[in-house]
């Protein structure tokens, strides 16, 4: 279980807080995280439960494509990432300042 719990602590790399995933929360209870390349659905939806004790109801991943960007004459692209978006069951919340 210990080690079980130290993979899915890894699944999470990032909360993202902008004005539509604040809106998100708000409105729909769904908070965004920026996760692993790597993670499924499953792996999401149980980091999120271990790391803040809330229960899941839906999760929706989607793939982020990296932007081309110009330094000098050098062409470059940023790095791909994945995007969560973990919608949560009615009474539970988190708190980001708090946790």
């Amino acid at each position: 279980m210990i080690l079980n719990s130290y993979l899915l602590a890894g699944v999470l790399e990032a909360p993202i807080i902008s004005e539509k995933s604040t809106n998100s929360a708000e409105n729909n209870n769904q908070f965004v995280f920026k996760v692993k390349k790597t993670a499924n659905k499953k792996q999401v939806k149980s980091a999120v439960e271990l790391m803040f004790n809330v229960e899941v109801d839906s999760v929706q991943v989607l793939n982020v494509k990296g932007k081309i960007k110009r330094a000098g004459k050098t062409m470059g692209m940023r790095s791909n990432w994945k995007k969560a978006y973990v919608k949560l069951k009615s009474g539970h919340d988190i708190e980001f300042s708090a946790a």
